[in-house]
């Protein structure tokens, strides 16, 4: 349209693509393209949000207190800390628009979240992508690539879709390698996965240039919902909160969130079954000759000869009525990302992918 024209960087933002849920013709789905938990969310939190229905002409509290509470209580942190968001891609986004803009930069990793370059572009900001090694974050390579406009740096730890993940001393020697002027951003989607890890947060209370954000999309099964956090000093929150729409959370998605967060032993049950389940699924895979890293997710990287390869397994599975990820997207043609499901889904996968490399064998 004459006259008008967008923001700059905005019409380089690739539209982001989510993972498939339906194949033509087939009704026995297996859906492993999204990293949803395959036993859905707590029923404490079903509840909840079925409680809320008769609530929904109130609007909500704009403070989030009693979800900022509830979090605070079970991982032990300052709730006043806390801002809770539309997912946790909302809370990077707000970090993104208050700490960048046109001529500063954002450092985003080679396998990275491809989210994060399209928060850097709709601020007008450069995206700059460091190399990984051996899809593994490179922390020496992002240290070296800041610059004087560096304001943000992302990493996900443990990292999609790689599920690789930082030391403890390797995260320090990141935070300690920026400058006070750039913001390290820790999406920890993936946190509660990694046994014994704290998503970030003790780098968050030693180093004031930290953020950490969290999601109830993944452990939690509140994908659907939308509800995210973030965890910084309170000048940092202070900052991201001016930028928060002040009814961006539903009471039905607080008081479903709440629930889920406090229902530890549901979360607990379904960390279990997944570190059982993807060790099983892994050694499967290298067993078939398929290379897989250890990952600290609820998914694996399964890594064949080639694209071509990658694509036929993608199509044996899809022809099972069994979708997971295609990740070239990612700078990883010859991969695929599994989902970790129930048993009866990773037994499934799995049976099919090992006749797929039968077959490959076979032909050969």
């Amino acid at each position: 349209m004459a006259g008008i024209k967008a923001q700059p960087g905005i019409m380089d933002i690739a539209l982001y693509v989510s993972g498939e849920s339906k194949l033509a013709g087939r009704e026995d789905v297996l859906k492993l393209s999204a990293n949803e938990n395959p036993y859905g969310c707590s029923p404490a939190a079903t509840a909840a949000f079925q409680s809320a229905a008769g609530d929904l002409h109130r609007y909500p509290a704009t403070d989030h207190g009693p979800l900022r509470r509830a979090i605070g209580e079970v991982h032990g942190l300052d709730p006043d800390r806390i801002i809770c968001g539309v997912g946790s891609d909302e809370v990077l986004q707000f970090v993104a628009q208050a700490y960048a803009g046109p001529g500063d930069e954002v450092i985003t990793t080679q396998h990275g979240f491809s989210m994060y370059p399209i928060l850097a572009h709709a601020v007008g900001a450069l995206p700059i992508t460091v190399a990984e090694h051996d899809r593994r974050i490179d922390v020496d390579a992002i240290i070296n690539e800041v610059t004087g406009r560096t304001r943000i740096v992302f990493i996900a730890n443990p990292a999609n879709p790689t599920g690789t993940m930082l030391t403890d001393e390797e995260l320090t020697r990141l935070a300690e390698g920026l400058p006070a002027s750039c913001l390290l951003v820790h999406d920890g989607a993936y946190t509660e996965f990694a046994d014994g890890f704290d998503g970030g947060a003790s780098l968050v209370d030693r180093f004031p240039n930290v953020v950490m954000t969290r999601t109830f999309s993944k452990i939690h099964g509140l994908g659907g919902l939308r509800i995210g956090w973030g965890y910084a000093r309170r000048e940092v929150i202070d900052v991201l909160n001016r930028l928060r729409q002040p009814f961006n959370l539903s009471n039905a998605q607080m008081a479903a969130a709440e629930a889920a967060i406090r229902d530890t032993e549901f979360t607990a049950q379904c960390a279990t079954e997944n570190a059982r389940l993807r060790r099983w699924m892994s050694e499967q895979l290298l067993q078939m000759g398929i290379d897989c890293d250890e990952s600290h997710a609820n998914f694996l990287l399964a890594r064949f000869d080639s694209p071509e390869q990658a694509m036929a397994c993608d199509a044996a599975l899809r022809d099972a009525g069994i979708i997971v990820r295609l990740v070239a997207s990612y700078g990883l043609p010859h991969a695929l990302r599994i989902t970790i499901g129930d048993e009866d889904g990773c037994r499934r996968v799995m049976a099919v992918i090992s006749d797929f490399m039968a077959d490959q064998r076979g032909a050969a």
